[in-house]
């Protein structure tokens, strides 16, 4: 069901907004988006944002980027109010524990994967974005949110070109595109944002995307290509975490693959996966089998545990798929 925002937070004097660990483009947009408008809607309640390191891209170009609590320090024992944005509480990470001691919980969320974890949820597979679900409950009533502004809709915006890969994936739906041609009457330079988040990369991501793909491998006759970074390797690139981000999306872009999966070793010896579908392949479903979720198509985990057991366990579900769907067909 459809919420007003300002009327589950009516009342609140201290709200804490906050979304996964390593935060992405959807997740730094809701919950900047959300802070932005909240800031105009509501001047008399204190608004704290808690989120992670961000890219220097995000940095740059999300409004109030330069207000998140990256410490998570706070001198408020328990906020009236805690907003978990595209997450459940589980991924918070350092925000975890603020979310418990809150005295009122909201979660809103696209992740499939999701059971809600608030007092009150929003929780839309369907939608394309947390961002698409932030912009719903600004303006439930579809007339033009009141405090909407330049700064609350390039937020936004910046989310929704992230999460649907400037409107090409398949949960992009018609209400993706009215809400992201609304937003774009606010004049802010959406071709710069569009260049500056999602298509440039740095050098060293640049190096080690052609890294993974010289070392990696074709599985299921050529519809899954999987590639494995150690840390050895991330660390002779110089690359960031960030830069490791929108790797097995380059991948999944070649031809004739239906799933792309890429492994990376983190620096306390798990591995984090991300895999992502073009078609029919529900990498959620694999995802959560081993601990993480996601998308049906964009979806991630991280585990302990070798590698190439790890990539052995994901090609048997894929391909359990693949044959499903040839099946099918």
């Amino acid at each position: 069901m459809l919420m007003n925002i300002l009327n589950e937070l009516k009342g609140c004097r201290t709200i804490a907004v906050s979304g996964h660990e390593r935060p992405d483009g959807d997740c730094v947009g809701s919950c900047m988006g959300l802070a932005q408008f909240l800031y105009r809607a509501m001047p008399d309640a204190r608004i704290d944002v808690f989120l992670e390191s961000i890219s220097d891209a995000l940095e740059e170009h999300i409004a109030g980027a330069e207000k998140i609590n990256h410490s998570y320090q706070t001198d408020i024992e328990a906020y009236d109010a805690f907003v978990c944005l595209d997450c459940e509480k589980t991924r918070l990470g350092a925000s975890e524990p603020i979310f418990d001691r809150a005295r009122r919980t909201i979660n809103i969320d696209h992740h499939v994967s999701n059971p809600g974890c608030g007092d009150v949820n929003y929780v839309v597979p369907e939608a394309s974005s947390s961002c698409e679900l932030v912009f719903n409950v600004l303006d439930p009533e579809g007339t033009g949110a009141p405090f909407m502004n330049e700064e609350t809709a390039r937020n936004l915006y910046i989310g929704m070109v992230t999460d649907t890969g400037v409107f090409r994936y398949s949960n992009t739906g018609r209400r993706t595109m009215e809400i992201a041609g609304y937003l774009m009457t606010f004049g802010f330079d959406y071709p710069t944002l569009v260049r500056d988040i999602f298509y440039e990369k740095t050098i060293a991501q640049q190096r080690i995307t052609a890294r993974v793909l010289l070392d990696s491998a074709l599985y299921c006759e050529g519809a899954v290509l999987a590639g494995i970074a150690d840390k050895e390797t991330v660390a002779r690139y110089g690359a960031s975490d960030s830069d490791l981000d929108g790797i097995s999306s380059q991948m999944v872009l070649t031809r004739g693959v239906e799933c792309s999966v890429f492994l990376h070793e983190l620096p306390d010896g798990r591995y984090k996966g991300s895999l992502r579908s073009n078609n029919y392949v529900d990498v959620a479903r694999v995802c959560e089998s081993l601990g993480g979720g996601g998308h049906v198509r964009a979806a991630g985990f991280t585990a302990d545990g070798d590698p190439q057991v790890l990539l052995q366990n994901i090609i048997e579900a894929v391909s359990a798929q693949l044959a499903a769907e040839k099946n099918r067909k």
